[in-house]
């Protein structure tokens, strides 16, 4: 028996719209997850830059103390620019009660850092004893006072001898 027998070439219509239906179902469920990840980054650089501060305060805080000036408010400081706490790299700290001044020359001067510059990823807004913390091209959350920065950390300078500073990430809408 001599049977002619043909060789399939390509794809059935069927084949193909099963191929067609799986990628879909992939394409719905990965999506969301990649297109968060910038979220997800500008909280985790919040997350690192809240660390980073709270780390130069521990330090600034026991060389504040191993001076005995721990207890001084930032207005106790004599005017010689040379008075403050020494935090290495001829950088001095005028501290609050031991801990950062809401300021961005302390903080620059604390954690190496270049906020306020130019040349940096963050944005500084400093008011009265707390300093502000965003991301160049963070979102923005509209409130009726104006647009204020969704993504953000507020620092809070210590108060008193008595408080410690504080930290407080807004990262909803980041």
């Amino acid at each position: 028996m001599n049977i002619n027998m043909q060789k399939q070439n390509g794809f059935t219509l069927i084949e193909l719209v099963v191929v067609i239906i799986i990628l879909g179902i992939l394409a719905v469920t990965a999506a969301p997850k990649f297109i968060n990840l910038q979220s997800d980054a500008r909280q985790s650089a919040l997350q690192g830059v809240k660390g980073a501060i709270q780390g130069a305060n521990g330090l600034v805080f026991a060389k504040a103390a191993l001076a005995g000036k721990e207890k001084l408010a930032a207005t106790g400081w004599a005017a010689d620019a040379d008075d403050g706490v020494d935090i290495g790299a001829e950088n001095v700290a005028i501290t609050q009660f031991g801990y950062l001044q809401a300021t961005e020359d302390e903080f620059n001067n604390a954690i190496d850092a270049n906020f306020g510059t130019a040349d940096t990823d963050w944005l500084v807004v400093e008011g009265t004893n707390i300093i502000t913390i965003t991301q160049n091209g963070a979102p923005k959350e509209v409130t009726t006072s104006g647009s204020e920065a969704a993504c953000k950390l507020v620092y809070t300078q210590a108060a008193d001898a008595n408080t410690i500073p504080t930290y407080v990430i807004t990262d909803n809408g980041c």
